[in-house]
């Protein structure tokens, strides 16, 4: 019971993140096209479209990474070995940006994503490679015979 609230709260969470990615992005691509600025003799159009663009990839990941989850705290089964992969991946990039997190904006930041991280790797911990069934018609694995009566 335990893991499908674990699994349910972590889509959540990152539907929420999605959110919050996808609005902060579109912010910042607002701000980058008004100022009508360029780096390094980079177009501003161009900038404010890959910000925005940034931001729509993200969301969508932030969004598959959720429904994986969510499907799994659903079926109340391990999430299958491309999916897997995906919520491992999406586990790296919240690691990666929670160590870069604690210099550029603080300690909670840090704490929040270091949450999110660990609700990703509890939900993986979880359903672990114990609660995949055999596909049907595979052999079921032999079980160790007792010893003998001394």
């Amino acid at each position: 019971m335990v893991r499908m609230t674990v699994a349910c709260t972590a889509a959540l969470v990152l539907f929420a993140e999605a959110v919050g990615i996808v609005i902060i992005n579109v912010v910042l691509g607002t701000v980058v096209k008004n100022q009508d600025m360029s780096l390094a003799g980079t177009d501003p159009k161009m900038m404010a479209n890959g910000t925005l663009v940034l931001g729509a990839v993200s969301g969508l990941f932030l969004v598959l990474c959720g429904v994986l989850l969510l499907l799994a705290g659903i079926r109340d089964r391990g999430p299958g070995r491309v999916a897997r992969i995906v919520l491992i991946c999406c586990a790296v990039v919240h690691g990666v940006l929670g160590a870069l997190t604690v210099g550029l904006v603080g300690w909670t930041a840090f704490v929040a994503m270091m949450v999110v991280l660990g609700l990703i790797v509890l939900s993986l911990v979880a359903y672990g490679p114990a609660d995949e069934k055999p596909a049907a018609g595979a052999a079921e694995p032999e079980q160790p015979a007792a010893p003998a009566p001394a």
